[in-house]
């Protein structure tokens, strides 16, 4: 029951509105209260003070009686002790001396109006006997109630003491008490019902986010472009304001979101593109081998013929071959696959490469541009020399493939990587933008020979590049096409 209770209640503050509103009231609560509490104090302290004063004069009042002149004066020794006559309602004389004679009475006042006395009991004399001189203080009388009271000594056998009852200050006291709680508790209903008002106020805006929120998640963000449309309004997104700050930021969140959500579409679209490519390209060698290989078969005593299909399949097979092999180097950078991190010599790298370029092509102008400290120094990279051949011969294979004879072709070697050079016709302008993507072919008639390869060799010097930490540029214009890879030293 009580576990039911406080779940109960867990659940009522579990909004942000109930738990401001509580603290709001609480606060107030707790205010009021020690406002009260030091009220009730001041009053007490205020009205027990005044009655000392009282006290005190009438207790001065009484030994003039007893003495029959001011206080202070003993009287004869033949003087009879004796008690005051009737006074006001509800106040208190004794009188006492040290041989052990004590008399004292408390008047009170019946329902009738009518004043009577009243004999103080033993007790009480003897309390009062025990009471310091000339000092108020608080004893109870059985019967009668609370009594402030002071003593005085007449002489050094003679005291008195006379007192007035507590009631009026106990009931100023509880006066004030009451109207505390009064007030405490209009003032804690004030407070909640202003609190509700104005946290819903202010929340609102809050609640405008959420809905932004909200709205966003019913999107279908499985599959396809994605676009998200929903933020949160200007007016909800100043700095200044906490709300503003969860605004900035959510509206912040959904711009991320949208643009790698966008990211991830393209990059499916690229892995439906290169699969794509990647078939088409598969297709024609293997149409031309399933071709040969039934030309083979329907003339079984063509000799020569089967010699030739046989070289035909042999060709189309080593075209699927170094086809599948890039495309399986992509798949393995692609999934982040660790490379040879081994010193390189960059500079004998390309010079073995332009050599063999100058045997391959000798209609193109090759020239290596080395540094003079290269000599002495050789240019150094860390990486995997085999891939960096790879990225080399690529490089020139396009320059060579792309441009027409008598094109001049500069490999200039740097510490920080190198650069290839030509002064072909250049990339068209349309390609460009688009020339490391996969399968990006240029037009078969700008080639010398009319033939274009499978579009993945500034793919994979990128992705090569890239894989060794680097980067590489392309700048092209008619006459100036440069090439540019920079590697880490």
């Amino acid at each position: 029951m009580i576990r039911t209770a406080w779940q109960r209640v867990r659940d009522a503050l579990a909004s942000l509105t109930s738990r401001l509103v509580v603290t709001t009231v609480l606060l107030v609560l707790l205010v009021s209260v020690l406002i009260g509490t030091a009220t009730t104090f001041a009053v007490r302290s205020y009205l027990t003070d005044q009655l000392d004063q009282d006290v005190h004069d009438a207790a001065r009042r009484y030994a003039f009686e007893v003495t029959g002149g001011p206080a202070g004066v003993a009287p004869d020794a033949g003087t009879r002790i004796r008690i005051a006559g009737d006074g006001p309602p509800g106040t208190l004389n004794a009188i006492w001396t040290s041989a052990g004679e004590a008399s004292g009475q408390v008047g009170t006042q019946r329902s009738t109006g009518e004043i009577s006395t009243k004999a103080l009991p033993q007790k009480t004399l003897t309390a009062l006997g025990n009471l310091r001189t000339n000092e108020a203080a608080t004893i109870d009388v059985p019967g009668v109630g609370s009594y402030r009271v002071e003593v005085v000594a007449l002489s050094e056998s003679v005291s008195i003491a006379a007192g007035l009852p507590t009631s009026d200050v106990d009931a100023a006291v509880a006066n004030v008490i009451w109207w505390e709680v009064l007030l405490a508790l209009l003032a804690v209903t004030a407070a909640g019902g202003a609190a509700l008002i104005v946290v819903r106020r202010q929340l609102r805006p809050l609640r405008e986010v959420a809905a932004t929120a909200h709205s966003v998640s019913e999107l279908p963000l499985e599959s396809g472009h994605i676009d998200i449309t929903e933020r949160v309004p200007d007016h909800l997104t100043d700095a200044r304001t906490e709300v503003g700050q969860v605004g900035a930021a959510l509206n912040t969140l959904l711009a991320h979101v949208e643009t790698s959500l966008a990211a991830r579409h393209r990059s499916e679209q690229q892995v439906r593109q290169f699969v794509a490519d990647a078939s088409h390209e598969l297709r024609s060698p293997l149409a031309t081998i399933a071709g040969y290989t039934e030309l083979a078969r329907r003339r079984p005593d063509d000799t020569a013929g089967a010699r030739t299909a046989l070289d035909k399949v042999e060709e189309e097979s080593d075209r699927m071959t170094a086809l599948v092999e890039d495309l399986l180097l992509l798949a393995r950078l692609d999934a982040g696959r660790p490379l040879e991190q081994a010193p390189v010599d960059l500079t004998r790298l390309l010079l073995e490469a332009v050599s063999d370029a100058r045997v391959v092509a000798p209609d193109h102008r090759w020239r290596l541009d080395v540094p003079d400290d290269a000599v002495d120094a050789p240019y150094e990279v860390t990486g995997d020399e085999l891939r960096l051949h790879q990225v080399v011969t690529n490089l020139l294979s396009n320059a060579r493939r792309y441009t027409p004879a008598g094109t001049t072709v500069t490999v200039t070697v740097r510490r920080d990587g190198f650069a290839v050079h030509d002064d072909g016709p250049g990339f068209p302008p349309g390609l460009v933008e688009h020339a490391f993507e996969r399968f990006a072919r240029g037009d078969a008639a700008r080639t010398r020979t009319g033939e274009v390869g499978v579009g993945l060799g500034l793919a994979l010097v990128q992705a090569i590049v890239t894989a060794h930490g680097g980067s590489v540029r392309l700048s092209s214009s008619p006459g100036d096409t440069t090439l540019d890879v920079r590697l880490p030293g």
